[in-house]
């Protein structure tokens, strides 16, 4: 009953909007505001409008008019506040609580546009649901002839479920360039994502430099996994340092992983003093966890990196060691030291390494973050966060919430984006079927008997996108969209709140934004019109 009655009020509104001009676009906001009012006309857009800022908006408010100049071809002017005048007004109200950290409330009138929040992050979530109240053509890259900038007069109220909110994006088995990132990093920011974990180093690439080890990279950064002899391609320490910019600007935090002790094969290529070899199938897969020098080089690394990274966290991985730790059994360096450290299995070393070298992060002043198994190795909770990603265990989940850890939630269903988003589609893994817009969005909930100070320790949610099988830029567009705009709405909205036809018809009405993007999205409401890329 309470959703046929959701459903019957969304008809109404959306006849009343249809009968009285532009605010339909006002229910097609993605992520879902908290509270949505309609009102009567619009505030046009035009030459003479001029954006204000008062209370410390100005930043926020030079990106905003930044943003709205090209497509709009207005030349709003960015000025200080003062009396009743006509425009956009951005205001920072740090007294706001009730709206946390990224929240905000925006009113519009057919004088003025107000947003207000007790943060610039709060602040620049409001100036994207701006840009989805006007029509879609603001999306351009160029400016838009012929277009009624009107936006739809309406109150707004709005604050995200979790803090936490994120992609992450595997460069190593295929590399994409700074620039390529940058236009993910502005869809993400669009929908208020606001976690960029990159993936930088792999079996197939190591893609960051390291000044102290530059083998790393021109050795370690040749090939990928459809050409091991492609020249090396990496980012320098200024691309780096240009991303992580470019991201802050637009409120995303960006999360570098190191792999270790595992998935090392393109470092040891590079420098194989430090390999501790692998298995027939995995060939030097991991470093080697009983050398003192090898500690003492991943120190050195890790010291460049988070000089690099100005956020709190550092993954450092630490799945799948299993796969090549074979000749640990037999190197005389891991033998000595498990008995000098009266470790008694293959598992205990690697333990070992993860607890040693997630406090060599702590000492960085970061926080250890890994996959799900760094939590049984038994890295501090106090400091150490960790990413959920084996679906099939959610007991192991269950024990790592209540365990005291602080959480991310990235399972493979719904969130690998390397499976098919449609049960058609042929390129892609598939377990327990496609990672589909329905289970991305019933996602998560907790379970009945998680408490209170359980689901605080979840901060969000995040989706992965491992690339072995994109080498492409129009593939890796068509296995993102649209899901990353339902994880941005799983990450957003409230779970009683949430409601698959409902974000199907702001999805279906958004699109075109994606489009306007240049985007290759896949479109569930008409598959034969966006053919599967394979590669």
């Amino acid at each position: 009953m309470y959703k046929k009655e959701i459903v019957l009020t969304f008809t109404a509104k959306l006849m009343v909007l249809f009968m009285t001009g532009p605010r339909v676009q006002a229910q097609d906001v993605i992520p879902a505001p908290v509270s949505f009012t309609a009102e009567k006309g619009a505030f046009s857009f035009g030459e003479g409008t001029t954006v204000y800022y008062d209370s410390g908006a100005n930043a926020e408010a030079e990106k905003l008019a930044g943003f709205l100049r090209i497509p709009t071809g207005f030349p709003l002017p960015v000025k200080q506040f003062a009396n009743e005048q006509n425009g956009v007004v951005l205001k920072i109200n740090r007294s706001l609580n009730e709206l946390g950290d990224e929240g905000y409330a925006l009113t519009a009138t057919k004088r003025r546009v107000v947003i207000v929040a007790p943060t610039e992050a709060g602040l620049f979530y409001g100036t994207q649901t701006l840009r989805q109240l006007l029509p879609v053509e603001i999306e351009s890259p160029e400016a838009a002839q012929g277009v009624d900038w009107k936006l739809p007069c309406c109150t707004i109220k709005d604050q995200p479920r979790f803090s936490w909110r994120g992609m992450m994006l595997d460069v190593s088995r295929h590399f994409f360039d700074k620039e390529e990132v940058k236009k993910l990093l502005d869809t993400m920011a669009a929908y208020k994502l606001n976690r960029f974990h990159w993936h930088l180093t792999d079996t197939d690439g190591w893609r960051i430099e390291i000044k102290k080890y530059p083998k790393l990279a021109t050795v370690g950064g040749i090939g990928d996994r459809t050409n091991p002899d492609a020249s090396a391609r990496f980012y320098t320490q200024e691309d780096i340092k240009e991303i992580v910019k470019y991201a802050r600007l637009r409120h995303i935090v960006v999360v570098p992983e190191i792999d270790m002790p595992g998935h090392a094969a393109a470092a040891n290529r590079a420098y194989p003093e430090y390999s501790g070899g692998g298995s027939k199938r995995n060939p030097e897969f991991t470093f080697n966890p009983g050398q003192e020098a090898t500690y003492a080089y991943l120190e050195d690394i890790l010291e460049e990196v988070c000089a690099l990274f100005p956020g709190k966290w550092l993954h450092l991985g630490g799945d799948e060691v299993h796969f090549g730790w074979e000749k640990w059994k037999t190197d005389a360096d891991v033998k000595a030291m498990m008995e000098e450290e009266g470790l008694e299995s293959l598992r205990e070393m690697e333990c070992y390494f993860v607890r040693r070298m997630a406090g060599v992060i702590n000492k960085l002043g970061k926080v250890a973050t890994g996959w799900d198994e760094i939590a049984s190795a038994g890295v501090p909770n106090e400091n150490s966060m960790v990413m959920w990603w084996r679906h099939d265990k959610p007991n192991l989940r269950d024990k790592i919430v209540k365990g005291g850890y602080q959480t991310v939630l990235c399972p493979r269903q719904p969130c690998y984006f390397d499976f098919v988003q449609d049960t058609n589609h042929t390129t892609g893994r598939k377990w327990d079927g496609a990672a589909t817009l329905e289970k991305i969005i019933a996602f998560p909930k907790f379970p009945k008997n998680y408490t209170e100070e359980d689901k605080n320790r979840v901060l969000g949610l995040q989706c992965n996108l491992w690339t072995e099988k994109i080498k492409t830029v129009k593939r890796l567009d068509f296995m993102t969209f649209p899901r990353l705009l339902a994880i941005a709405e799983s990450g957003w909205t409230d779970e009683e709140k949430k409601d698959i036809d409902n974000f199907k018809r702001r999805l279906e009405a958004g699109l075109p934004r994606l489009g306007a993007r240049k985007i290759y999205y896949f479109n569930p409401f008409d598959p034969e019109s966006t053919p599967e890329v394979h590669e």
